[in-house]
């Protein structure tokens, strides 16, 4: 028996595509804002990473037809889609100017094991014991992955990455509960726009103004940050959260790849070995939901 989380319009072949390309896109614009944070600081960033995407969101809805569903709206969940993403992007931004790509990827990718035990109460999707099990696994291994730095206890970039995915993971939630309402780019337009004036009301205080060597790198940010928002939206809506959250991985490759390329930075056997079990919790729950 299928869960009630399931229905006739779900796409997962589809869904999963949509999440394999926005990964891409991710990791693109991650890339970006790390050579940022060396100027300017994460609530800039991430104030700048949504207004720059802003008006490629605004051409896509034109040329979709969906500006006049854009007033039909549940104001309460987009507000707090809004705080989340400004939470999870600005924390996440914190993450990768101290750490490599590759470790804040091996702790945001409690993202899923979170996504799948938060669709129990909120989505009404079943999970067994034994996906249990596996949950529980996946974050021991996350807080493996929280090292200390110095004479803390905790490394504070890690816990920033573990804070990022918390709030990814209710807000892909989110995204499922919207989608029973609102029209894709409702969620897409409403988010940009809320987390671009929000954090750039919160970063005003401390703003730096943005030098024209900068300019191609936030156009970048913005232009990758845009189609991703797309491609993720559309992959939440049209399949069940459970099964398409495992493939955000790949991230994991992309990772590495610009670690050693941008910065010639290699992973340890912490990280290899961290992300591995966290990565085979979050496939072995995505073989559980097939097979269920």
């Amino acid at each position: 028996m299928k869960s009630l989380a399931h229905s006739a319009s779900d796409h997962p072949a589809k869904g999963i595509l949509f999440m394999l390309l926005a990964v891409g896109m991710f990791c693109a614009m991650d890339a970006c804002m790390k050579q940022l944070t060396q100027h300017y600081g994460p609530m800039q960033i991430t104030s700048l990473r949504a207004l720059f995407a802003w008006p490629l969101i605004v051409c896509w809805l034109i040329t979709t037809n969906r500006v006049q569903h854009l007033l039909n709206s549940r104001w309460s969940l987009h507000l707090l889609r809004a705080v989340l993403g400004i939470v999870m992007l600005s924390a996440f931004v914190y993450a990768i100017q101290t750490l490599s790509l590759s470790d804040a990827y091996a702790i945001f990718f409690a993202a899923p094991l979170l996504i799948t035990a938060m669709s129990v109460w909120f989505l009404g999707e079943h999970v067994q014991l034994r996906q249990w099990v596996a949950i529980g696994i996946g974050m021991l291994a996350v807080v493996f992955m929280l090292k200390p730095e110095g004479d803390q206890l905790l490394s504070l970039g890690a816990l920033a990455a573990l804070v990022s995915a918390l709030c990814y993971a209710i807000s892909a939630i989110t995204v499922r509960v919207l989608s029973r309402t609102d029209n894709s780019g409702n969620m897409v337009f409403w988010l940009m726009t809320m987390i671009g004036v929000g954090a750039g009301a919160l970063a005003y205080p401390d703003w730096v103004a943005l030098s024209s060597d900068h300019l191609w790198l936030f156009a970048l940010m913005g232009l990758s940050g845009a189609i991703g928002q797309v491609f993720i939206t559309e992959a939440f809506r049209l399949a069940p959260a459970s099964v398409i959250a495992p493939f955000e991985y790949t991230a994991l490759v992309w990772g590495l790849g610009f670690d050693i390329l941008l910065w010639q930075l290699y992973p340890d056997l912490s990280l290899l070995i961290g992300a591995g079990v966290i990565m085979a919790s979050g496939l072995y729950l995505w073989a559980q939901e097939r097979r269920w």
